[in-house]
This record gives structure tokens, sequence and C-alpha cells, in this order.
């Protein structure tokens, strides 16, 4: 039995149907074609935004090679060395010096070793300070100096509740040393 003596055996109502089916088939895989073209159209388009802005980076990396070899350099010879782990109580000390020119109350104060990758070791100190704003942000200032290599890991700043004038801060400050396995130039 071929199609068209299928066909003929049918009435005219069973071939209405038998179109509308076909009809939705067709629309159906037209539907699911076209979304596949799309959708492989809007990740071609995706992956070429990506490139080229991965290719804008790597040109501005290039420009700025001279800048960021001075900069590494820069840092391998001036990133202070990591002899013992009693160098660590530095940092507290540094920050009770910087907090004392400022009267600056430092409370709980506690100390411990970071992260440590092939860039760099870590350090931290974390203290709770209660102070005037001002000399808070001149202690803040007079910390993070570029030579210093400490940064502020988290910073939580808020009024005091006894006293609208005080602010009380949750510190947790890190210093950087060279990593372990490099050495000072």
């Amino acid at each position: 039995m071929t199609i068209p003596a299928y066909w003929e055996k049918m009435n005219r109502r069973e071939r209405v149907l038998a179109m509308i089916v076909a009809g939705a088939i067709f629309l159906l895989l037209n539907l699911f074609v076209w979304n596949w073209l799309f959708s492989m159209a809007r990740t071609g388009r995706i992956e070429l935004a990506t490139r080229r802005a991965a290719r804008k980076e790597q040109s501005v990396y290039l420009r700025e090679k001279k800048l960021w070899s001075e900069r590494d350099k820069w840092l391998q010879q001036h990133l202070p060395v990591l002899k013992n782990s009693a160098e660590a109580s530095t940092l507290l000390d540094q920050l009770k010096q910087i907090a004392g020119t400022y009267n600056i109350l430092i409370e709980n104060p506690a100390i411990g070793s970071g992260e440590t990758t092939p860039n760099h070791q870590a350090v931290f100190a974390s203290i709770d300070t209660k102070s005037p704003w001002p000399p808070l942000v001149h202690f803040l200032y007079d910390v993070q100096q570029p030579d210093a290599f400490i940064v502020f890991d988290s910073v939580n700043l808020v009024i005091d509740g006894s006293d609208q004038t005080m602010m009380r801060g949750k510190l947790k400050i890190t210093k950087w040393f060279a990593p372990a396995q490099k050495t000072k130039r």
C-alpha cells in the first residue's frame, strides 16, 4: 500500500485531520530548528564578545608590560621577608604605636597567620577600636601606606551606642610578606 492509495481510502475529515497533524509536526519541527539556529547565533555572539573583551584586555597588558614588570621588580625588591612567626607580632605593635599617636583605644587584639600563595605570605591582626571619627580616619590612612604592605581585609565601623561622638570599629588588618620559596633580591 502506497501513501497515495492510503490517502484515497481516507474520508474528507480524516484527510483534514491528517493535514492538521502534519502541519503541526512541520511547525514544531521548524520551531525546533529555528530555536536551535538562534541559540547557536546567540552563543556565537556571546563568545565573540567574550573573545573581543579578552583581546582588548590582552592588548592593554601588552601595552603596559613594562609598567607591570617594573612593579613586579619593585615588589620583589621591597616586599619584606617573614623570617619567623614572631614577626607577626610586629604588626600588632605597629598598629598599637600608630593608634597611640591618635589616642585610639585598641580592644581585643588578636594575631594569626593568613594565607600563603605563590606571590605572598600573610599575617593578620584583628582589633576593635574606639575613638572619635577624625582620629580614626587618620589612623586608617597612616596604617595603609603603599610601602608598608598592609591592607584592610574587613572594616566594620558603627557609631557607639552609649556615646554618639565615638566610633567603634572591628578591623581585620593583614600584612603581606615575600613568599616562602622566594627570597628578597
